[in-house]
C-alpha cells in the first residue's frame, strides 16, 4: 500500500483529486484510513494509506442527485418563477 503525507488544510476530496483526478473517489481513502474518518481538515504530516489499485467503476463522475442538473444553469429562481437579484 502506498502512502500520502497531508499538508495543513487538506480535505478528503482534495486528496482524492490529487491522487486519482476525481474528488468523488474520496470514499476509497476513507475506507483505507478509518481511524481518521472524523477529520474534515487535516493537520500537516499525517500519513494516510493509499490503495495501490482503485476500482473506479463503482464511482460516478457526478453524484446521482446532480445527473439532471444543467451546469450552465446558475440562475437563482424564486418559487414564483421570478429571478432573485
Amino acid at each position: 500500500m502506498n502512502s500520502y503525507i497531508t499538508t495543513q488544510g487538506d480535505t478528503w476530496d482534495m486528496i482524492a483529486y490529487r491522487l486519482w483526478g476525481s474528488e468523488y473517489l474520496y470514499p476509497v481513502l476513507l475506507e483505507a484510513n478509518y481511524k481518521y474518518r472524523h477529520i474534515v481538515f487535516f493537520e500537516a504530516d499525517i500519513k494516510l494509506n493509499v490503495p495501490e489499485s482503485v476500482d473506479t467503476s463503482i464511482y460516478n463522475e457526478r453524484p446521482p442527485w446532480l445527473e439532471n442538473v444543467d451546469e450552465d444553469d446558475t440562475t437563482d429562481n424564486n418559487d414564483d418563477g421570478s429571478e432573485s437579484g
